[in-house]
C-alpha cells in the first residue's frame, strides 16, 4: 500500500484534535451511563478518591471500562495498520490472520471443559487461541517458494478462520450451556471487566506496540514492493514477520479483553493515512489515538441509545464500520 498524500490544509491540527478526541471520549465514558456523574465529580473522584456513590461508580466500574476501551482500541488500530502493510491489502483487518476466530475457539474450549468462568478467566485462553492461530497461519504461508507472501498469508488466514469457525460452531451447537456463556463474550463489549483485565493485557500491548513501531520504516518500504524494499536495504521477511508478530500480540490482547470488535482495525488506519499524508511513523501513532477514541466513543453511544439498557461496543462499531467499508470499496480510485 502506497503512502497517501494528505490534501488537508489543516493537517497540523490533526494531532491536537486526536488528543482532544481521546480526552473527551474518556471523560464522557467516566460520566455517562445509567447513573450520570457530573464532570466535576468525575475529576474529584480521580484526584481525591472518596467513598460517595459517584466516586465508587467512577473508580470501580468506569475507570477499568475506559482503560480497556482505550488500550483495546489503540491495539486494534495499530494492528490493522500493520497488517494492511504486511499483506498489502487495503481491506485487511486484525481478523485476516484468523486471530479473532482463534481467540473465539480458545474461549469456547475453556467454557466447554470448565477451565474458565467469567471474562477475567477468558483472557488467557482467548490470547492463547489467537497466538496459536497466527503461528499456524504464518507456518503454512511460509512454506514453499517465496515464503510468507501477502497473498499466501491472506489465503492461509481465510482458510484457517473458516475451519476454526466451523469447529467452534460444532461445539456450540452441541452444548447450550457453552453457547449461553459464549454469546456474551462474542458480541464484543467493555462492561463487566475489572482492573485486573487491564493489568493482564497491558504487557502484551506494550511488547506488540514496540515490535510494530520498530518496523515503521520497513513498513514504508514494503508499501513500495518487496523488490524495492530489498534494494533499500530492508530484510523483507524479517520486517514482515516482526510486524505480523507485533500485530498478533496487539490483536490478541484486545480480543482477549474485549471480545471480537469489528471494523476498528479496518477503518481507523485509512482515516489516519488520509489525514497524515505521510508514512507509517505518523500513521501508527495516529491509528492508536483514533482507535482508542473510536472504541470508547462507540461504548458511550451504546449506553445512551437504549438507556437504561446498553448496546455492546462491538455492535456499535459494526454499525459505524459497515458504511465506512462500503465507502472504501466504492470510492473512485480504490482504497488506501
Amino acid at each position: 500500500m502506497r503512502p497517501v498524500r494528505s490534501l488537508n490544509p489543516l493537517r497540523h491540527l490533526v494531532w491536537p484534535a486526536a488528543l482532544l478526541a481521546v480526552a473527551l471520549t474518556a471523560l464522557l465514558s467516566l460520566a455517562v451511563g445509567t447513573r450520570a456523574v457530573p464532570p466535576s465529580a468525575v475529576v474529584d473522584a480521580l484526584l481525591h478518591g472518596g467513598s460517595s456513590p459517584d466516586a465508587l461508580v467512577v473508580r470501580s466500574l468506569r475507570v477499568p471500562r475506559t482503560e480497556i476501551g482505550l488500550v483495546a482500541g489503540a491495539a486494534l488500530g495499530v494492528a490493522g495498520a500493520a497488517l494492511q502493510a504486511v499483506t498489502r491489502n487495503p481491506l485487511a483487518d486484525p481478523g485476516i490472520l484468523g486471530l479473532s476466530q482463534g481467540a473465539a475457539a480458545g474461549v469456547v474450549l475453556a467454557i466447554a471443559f470448565g477451565l474458565a468462568n467469567g471474562f477475567s478467566g477468558y483472557v488467557w485462553y482467548a490470547f492463547a487461541g489467537a497466538v496459536l492461530a497466527a503461528c499456524v497461519v504464518y507456518g503454512i504461508a511460509a512454506r514453499g517458494r517465496g515464503g510468507a507472501s501477502p497473498v499466501k498469508l491472506a489465503l492461509a488466514g481465510t482458510a484457517l478462520a473458516a475451519m476454526t469457525a466451523g469447529a467452534t460452531t460444532v461445539v456450540l451447537t452441541s452444548s447450550s450451556a457453552t453457547l449461553d456463556q459464549f454469546r456474551f463474550w462474542q458480541v464484543g463489549a467493555l462492561g463487566g471487566r475489572d482492573a485486573g483485565t487491564v493489568v493482564r493485557m497491558l504487557p502484551f500491548f506494550v511488547v506488540g506496540a514496540v515490535l510494530v513501531f520498530g518496523c515503521a520504516r520497513g513498513l514504508d518500504a514494503l508499501a513500495l514492493g518487496d523488490e524495492t524494499a530489498r534494494a533499500l536495504g530492508h530484510r523483507v521477511a524479517v520486517v514482515r514477520g516482526v510486524a505480523a508478530a507485533g500485530a498478533t500480540l496487539l490483536t490478541a490482547a484486545a480480543v482477549s479483553a474485549a471480545g471480537p470488535i469489528a471494523f476498528v482495525g479496518l477503518a481507523v488506519p485509512h482515516v489516519a493515512r488520509r489525514v497524515t499524508g505521510g508514512g507509517y511513523r505518523g500513521v501508527l501513532p495516529l491509528s492508536a489515538l483514533l482507535g482508542g477514541a473510536l472504541l470508547v466513543g462507540a461504548d458511550v453511544v451504546g449506553r445512551v441509545v437504549r438507556a437504561p439498557a446498553e448496546v455492546p461496543a462491538g455492535v456499535m462499531t459494526a454499525l459505524v464500520g459497515v458504511p465506512v467499508l462500503v465507502f472504501l470499496v466504492r470510492r473512485k480510485g480504490g482504497v488506501g
